[in-house]
């Protein structure tokens, strides 16, 4: 239930944020935005809080969601129509609202010690450790 409700908490952020960026600095439309955040937010949540931040740290995995951030908003707004260079400065920008949004979404994470088992290791241990 706790990454139901994370996940809630991280996309509803997202939106909100890639909205007030993509949305009203750039005039992209709603859906295009949502799909976007959908991506991303599934992306970002499985790689950056799920695998990276147990093993490494914040600005690690704060780094990771923000060049995934950049790339996903990049590659999907030229794939709906917007020239490569306008984009490239509004995901950068975008990346750059994620991150500072990531990094206490991360420290929210680790206080919850979602993806942890409380011994500090992650829940999805194999057979050989």
């Amino acid at each position: 239930m706790e990454h139901v409700k994370t996940l809630l908490i991280k996309g509803v952020a997202t939106l909100v944020l890639l909205y007030l960026v993509l949305g009203l600095g750039l005039g992209m439309a709603f859906e295009y935005v949502l799909f976007i955040t959908l991506v991303l937010g599934i992306g970002s949540y499985i790689a950056g809080d799920l695998i990276i931040l147990p093993k490494t740290n914040n600005k690690i995995a704060t780094a990771s969601d923000g060049g995934l951030a950049f790339v996903v908003i990049w590659l999907m707004g030229i794939a709906y129509g917007y020239s490569i260079g306008a984009m490239a400065i509004t995901a950068l920008v975008a990346a750059a609202v994620m991150g500072v949004f990531e990094f206490f979404f991360h420290s929210y994470i680790a206080k919850k010690e979602i993806g942890r088992n409380g011994s500090g290791s992650p829940k999805w241990k194999t057979e050989i450790e």
